[in-house]
């Protein structure tokens, strides 16, 4: 019998923000302040509030660049550079100013520059910055939060207090409006929360996170956002003919699971409203069932159900940025486990709806599960579109690398709402064709479809998804390329990425995401 694993420890907290019109420099107890290095040609500018911190504590801050050797690549988004300062009263906290290049200052430049703050902070009590002040747009203010938020991501399960923890109290300094961007920042902490969170969930180790235990944590989501949660069983499972999950997780000590959270926009028109659903993979360890991934593949097999936690993440943060539309998340959980009763190669199973699969290949499990919730979201949830997200194929990162997820769409409005959200959330998607050419390789002489077809494998994957949503707009998000991050760079901390979380709340969140697609 496998031992219960220990629980985890109190974990890290994003920081605490707040608004205010005072310049840095007017702000008392803080323990540093930021200001922005602005790109002026070949030269570079120091942006709101740096002369009165210049003269508060008679600094020459340009100098200060100059003697650092910095001051050509200063006001590149990221670059910082940091100043001490000796305090004139000795009981005030130590200072620092920090300058903080910030380029043009776009949304995507701010949301770098906001990253880099983050780690440049880290272990500080407080950090009061100007850098925000050179938003030109509600985005540019909520790209600099969520990559403040993002890049002091942490997660640990030491006996002993984390390393390093994010600043604890950012203040946002130098506003000609704080009150009216009250709802901005809210905003902007419910999408940076959601990418915590989807990064939280895919960072826990498998021997904690059962599919029973991820069920649970959309419970704790759901309860927090007023979302519902329905979690359905094995005995549920067998009873309705999940046959595509049932079957990978049936060599699992810990059975599958089937999340199904359903968000209700407010407002009397709020149950007729059309709806999307949101479908991710949840295989909560991969080792490639009896078709077993070599060990060194295994190791961030941990992270297999990144799509069902973005989905997780999405799902409580719908009501935060106000989206208009009905929302449905399912997230099919299993672990793709080695065992006596593991599904074998050769194996055929009967997926939810009656379509048939010949599996060949056991570790092209991913799209066992999401075909069942496909069918099931199409057959019976009525949906207007339908988005799946998924850590489906290596193919996909030999195509793209790792900076660069990639997408298939059926429906070239619903295709262009993806990609216009993923680029404005700093998560991009790169679209693939559906190739009908390559339908052929599909084929079984026993099933309706082969699960691990030759040919182009991200292609391969997305065609044999197709076959389970019909007729209705649907996009296949394939994250396996940026489902880990090899380094901290920008918003990205080494580790799981929980990647996809803002792009779908861009789009959900915004005015009307269903224009162009129905």
């Amino acid at each position: 019998m496998t031992p219960p694993a220990p629980s985890l420890p109190p974990q890290v907290s994003p920081p605490e923000f707040a608004l205010s019109a005072l310049p840095p420099h007017a702000l008392g107890g803080v323990e540093c302040v930021a200001v922005p290095v602005v790109a002026d040609g070949d030269a570079v500018l120091l942006g709101p509030g740096a002369d009165e911190i210049a003269r508060t504590h008679d600094l020459d801050l340009l100098a200060a660049l100059e003697a650092t050797g910095s001051s050509g690549s200063a006001a590149k988004p990221g670059a910082v550079v940091t100043v001490p300062v000796v305090p004139d009263d000795p009981s005030a906290p130590a200072r620092a100013v920090l300058l903080v290049g910030v380029g043009g200052h776009t949304p995507d430049e701010l949301r770098q520059a906001g990253a880099a703050l983050a780690r440049a902070t880290r272990d500080r009590a407080s950090v009061a910055t100007s850098v925000p002040a050179l938003a030109e747009t509600d985005a540019a203010f909520e790209a600099f939060v969520v990559g403040m938020m993002l890049g002091s991501f942490a997660f640990h399960w030491r006996s002993q207090p984390p390393e390093h923890t994010p600043v604890a109290r950012v203040v946002l300094a130098g506003l000609a409006e704080p009150r009216g961007l009250a709802p901005v920042l809210d905003r902007a902490l419910a999408v940076g929360g959601a990418g915590w969170r989807a990064r939280m969930l895919a960072s826990v180790p498998s021997n904690l996170k059962t599919p029973a235990w991820l069920a649970d944590q959309a419970v704790v989501a759901g309860e927090e956002a007023g979302v519902d949660v329905r979690v359905s069983d094995v005995a549920d499972l067998t009873r309705r003919g999940f046959g595509g999950l049932l079957a990978v997780g049936r060599a699992a000590a810990a059975p599958p699971r089937l999340v199904e959270m359903t968000y209700t926009p407010r407002g009397r028109g709020g149950r007729s409203a059309p709806r999307v659903v949101l479908v991710g993979k949840g295989i909560t360890f991969d080792t490639g069932g009896l078709s077993i991934k070599p060990g060194e593949a295994m190791v961030n097999m941990k992270r297999d159900m990144t799509g069902g936690a973005v989905v997780i993440a999405t799902m409580a943060a719908l009501a935060a940025v106000e989206c208009p539309v009905r929302v449905t998340g399912l997230v099919a959980a299993a672990e793709n486990a080695v065992g006596g009763d593991a599904m074998r190669p050769g194996d055929v199973v009967r997926h939810y709806g009656g379509r048939t699969t010949e599996v060949t290949n056991t570790d092209a499990e991913g799209r066992l599960v999401l075909a069942d919730a496909l069918a099931y979201a199409v057959d019976d949830l009525g949906p207007a579109a339908v988005v799946d997200v998924a850590t489906l194929t290596g193919a996909i990162k030999v195509a793209l690398g790792l900076q660069t997820g990639g997408f298939f769409a059926n429906h070239d409005g619903l295709a262009g709402r993806i990609s216009a959200a993923a680029r404005q959330a700093g998560e991009p998607l790169w679209r693939f064709p559906l190739v009908a050419d390559y339908e052929d390789k599909l084929s079984s002489h026993v099933a309706d479809a082969d699960n691990g077809p030759s040919g182009p494998g991200a292609i391969m994957g997305a065609l044999f998804l197709q076959h389970f949503v019909g007729s209705v707009p649907w996009a296949h998000l394939d994250i396996a390329s940026v489902g880990d991050a090899p380094q901290d760079r920008h918003e990205w901390t080494a580790g799981p990425t929980g990647f996809g979380a803002r792009a779908l709340l861009a789009w959900l969140g915004s005015e009307n995401p269903l224009e162009g697609v129905r």
